[in-house]
């Protein structure tokens, strides 16, 4: 996925996202060349899922 899917993807903006991704807290990027990166898409999802499962969690608490 690129940057901009992901950023669409997840809602958040894109220096909230490289944020994440510097602090470890999200999928690492693959680059594909000297400038551009990528994200794996099952990696995205199953972050999303966390975050879900996460929240559910809570409210079972």
């Amino acid at each position: 996925m690129s940057v901009a899917d992901v950023v669409r993807e997840i809602g958040l903006s894109r220096a909230e996202l490289f944020k994440r991704r510097a602090a470890g807290t999200f999928p690492a990027a693959v680059p594909l060349g000297e400038r551009r990166i990528a994200f794996i898409r099952s990696e995205v999802d199953l972050w999303i899922d966390q975050r879900i499962a996460a929240r559910d969690a809570g409210r079972a608490a």
